[in-house]
């Protein structure tokens, strides 16, 4: 399924404070099944203007990233002015196999461009937990095709697009240990002339399936003509037709294995 950008809005005084106290209370009615302090939920915070790239529809990202734990608590991370989140929505996923969820982001740099990155808990507060290198250029961005175990070797690897709009490459990485704390993102393999997103679109395309023969990243050619899956054997990418491109639609059968 297509990674959706909720409408981006900067909500003011009154209207604001109501929203938030009726998260809070939501987030009160859910009933705790992971630990009490892993990561259950994520979303972005706190709306801003300073990084107009406007890629997703509108020049508002977010300055901050909220996770609830199981306890029903809050952890918010604020960035200063430098970074914001440019992305659709936080992803959790437990990539350390550890058993405690982390969460997937896409961060953007006033200078350096977008990064990936992934969070996590530690000692009670939401912390850096590895991260890709900046693409290194201000408003280049790059569009998460998903998460998983992509060759059956129970190591799960992130795969996106690297400027989709540009480069339109293909990148798969991997959460790698540097030593008992620290971790970072290395990329294992790539595959040029794919894309999973357009200027303006508020959502990603595509994403990853499974039809029976194990995990596939549904993408485009890089002249939106055709839709390939693409499989990670653990060193390299295999590529293959699955049909014409037409809209959404197209993207939604491939994923549902129609």
């Amino acid at each position: 399924m297509a990674a959706r950008r909720l409408p981006a809005r900067v909500w003011h005084g009154p209207a604001r404070r109501v929203w938030l106290a009726l998260c809070v209370w939501l987030a009160l009615l859910v009933p705790v099944a992971a630990g009490a302090q892993d990561i259950v939920s994520a979303r972005y915070t706190d709306p801003t203007t300073r990084y107009p790239h406007g890629v997703l529809g509108d020049t508002v990202e977010h300055a901050g990233l909220e996770v609830t734990l199981g306890d029903g608590s809050r952890r918010t991370l604020l960035w200063p002015q430098e970074i914001v989140f440019e992305d659709t929505a936080p992803r959790v996923m437990d990539l350390s196999g550890d058993g405690a969820p982390e969460v997937i982001v896409v961060e953007s740099d006033q200078n350096l461009g977008a990064r990936l990155a992934v969070y996590t808990m530690r000692d009670g507060a939401l912390t850096l937990f590895a991260a890709g290198p900046f693409i290194g250029q201000r408003f280049r961005w790059l569009a998460v095709v998903g998460a998983g175990d992509l060759n059956g070797d129970g190591r799960l690897e992130i795969a996106y697009v690297d400027r989709p709009h540009l480069a339109k490459t293909l990148r798969v990485m991997r959460v790698e240990r540097i030593d008992s704390v620290n971790h970072v993102l290395r990329e294992v393999a790539n595959r040029p002339g794919l894309t999973n997103h357009r200027i303006g679109e508020r959502d990603i395309a595509g994403g990853i399936r499974d039809c029976g023969q194990g995990p596939e990243m549904i993408l485009a050619t890089a002249d939106w003509a055709r839709l390939v899956a693409v499989t990670f054997d653990g060193t390299t990418t295999q590529a293959r037709d699955i049909g014409r491109h037409r809209d959404r639609a197209s993207f939604a059968a491939a994923l549902a294995c129609e």
